[in-house]
């Protein structure tokens, strides 16, 4: 039996590793991470659309004929999904990369 995965608890897991890494108030981290939540929101309004119309879907032309076509919100589903895992890979990887990093600049005097 398939165990149900609360992706909001997954995207809390990714924000507690930053925390833990001290990167949450990192611009890349801060804008990687509104996009990876967007992305997961539109994965979800796509799941209820296939689930509603399932995976295929008719469309009637001239004289009544009905041709069955794939659902796009399928295309659409797997287009976001991808997106998500990249958008997921590349905020761990700001994490691991940017752990303990600080991004307070301190410059030196310059007449420039």
């Amino acid at each position: 039996m398939a165990t149900t995965i609360n992706l909001s608890d997954q995207a809390n897991k990714i924000l507690e590793a930053a925390q833990n890494g001290g990167v949450e108030q990192n611009f890349l981290f801060i804008t990687t991470f509104k996009r990876y939540q967007v992305q997961l929101k539109m994965l979800s309004e796509l799941e209820k659309e296939l689930n509603a119309l399932g995976p295929t879907v008719t469309k009637e032309y001239v004289k009544g004929r009905e041709n069955i076509y794939t659902n796009p919100a399928l295309t659409s589903y797997n287009k976001t999904a991808d997106s998500a895992n990249r958008t997921a890979s590349t905020l761990m990887k700001i994490i691991t990369s940017l752990k303990g990093v600080t991004m307070n600049v301190e410059y030196e005097d310059d007449e420039l």
